[in-house]
């Protein structure tokens, strides 16, 4: 078990940060780690660099303090990286480089580990939860059990996805005992969507095309019809997963432009698919049922070479099936 006291014993000055396009998990849990660390090295300047995140986390406490535009700053005793590899911590690679200790705190099965101290544990259903582990639990009060639940529902989809564990649901139950208010952090950070996020959603689903006789599904939007809505990455949030919802679905995609003949795709499989297998060979990453890549080339060619993999997947199951 890593012990953050200790590793982090005498430091002055802390650094933490996550993935490019933070999700609930990553901003939970690096914020989480920042109040527990505040909390018990009260002598330490604890800072956090993310960009910049959506506002539906601003009631978690510190969201106002994070660094969103990487500036200067002088090296760090400590720095972690939270939910993910270095490789994705954009801006903030370079207080990573210059730090005189890193330590690698994530779940995702495609992370090799990258810092000086690496615990990687992907049996895990979030980073959040394995925040909650490292942490003394006489420290936590309401606002870092929010941190750390708000973090564990975006990974978990409010425990419904497969890697919900009895250990995490029972972790859930003890945190929702601090008396925030879950329900309305539930409503407003993971379900609740602006009326141009839905008008979006409905032309994603509206074009989507299925293949593979209807078990996979892709839709794409390209940098033009993003202009038209004026939508950024954080508007398309759940749209691979409402595709993953259609009945006979075992694979979905959801790819939009960045720059160029560049694309940003997600992935949602059932069980008969291994999506962390698929990104993998795209440079990507994630997990068995949700991962994620960036790929060049036309929606077409995107789509075909994707296609390849997934249907691997799909044949593996198959004959394990028969």
């Amino acid at each position: 078990m890593l012990d953050l006291l200790e590793e982090c014993r005498g430091a002055g000055r802390i650094g933490i940060s996550g993935h490019i396009r933070p999700d609930g998990d990553c901003v939970g849990a690096c914020l989480a780690l920042r109040q527990y660390l505040k909390k018990c090295l009260p002598q330490a300047a604890v800072e956090v660099f993310l960009e910049k995140p959506a506002d539906i986390f601003k009631e978690i406490k510190g969201f106002e303090e994070i660094h969103s535009d990487f500036p200067e700053e002088d090296a760090f005793d400590v720095f972690f990286v939270v939910d993910c590899g270095a490789d994705r911590i954009g801006g903030a690679e370079k207080y990573f480089k210059a730090a005189e200790k890193t330590i690698n705190i994530d779940h995702h099965i495609t992370n090799p580990g990258s810092c000086d101290i690496n615990y990687i544990k992907p049996e895990w259903g979030s980073a959040s939860e394995l925040i909650y582990d490292l942490i003394e639990p006489d420290k936590l009060d309401r606002e870092l059990a929010m941190a750390i639940y708000i973090g564990m529902i975006h990974d978990t989809g409010v425990f419904q996805y497969s890697n919900t564990t009895p250990a995490a649901m029972e972790k859930g139950a003890r945190l929702i005992g601090y008396g925030f208010d879950f329900p309305r952090l539930i409503q407003e950070t993971f379900y609740q969507k602006t009326y141009l996020q839905a008008q979006v959603m409905g032309r994603a689903l509206m074009e989507s095309i299925r293949f593979m006789d209807g078990r996979c599904i892709v839709s794409a939007m390209d940098r033009r019809i993003m202009d038209f809505y004026n939508v950024d990455s954080k508007d398309l949030d759940g749209i691979v997963n409402q595709l993953r919802n259609i009945k006979g679905v075992e694979c979905a995609i959801f790819m939009y432009q960045t720059v160029g003949l560049e694309y940003r795709v997600s992935l949602r499989t059932s069980e008969k698919v291994d999506a962390a297998a698929v990104a993998a060979f795209f440079g990507g990453g994630g997990h068995a049922r949700a991962a994620g890549c960036t790929m060049k080339g036309t929606f077409h060619d995107c789509v075909n070479n994707l296609s390849l993999h997934i249907e691997r997947e799909l044949e593996k199951n198959d004959k394990r099936n028969h």
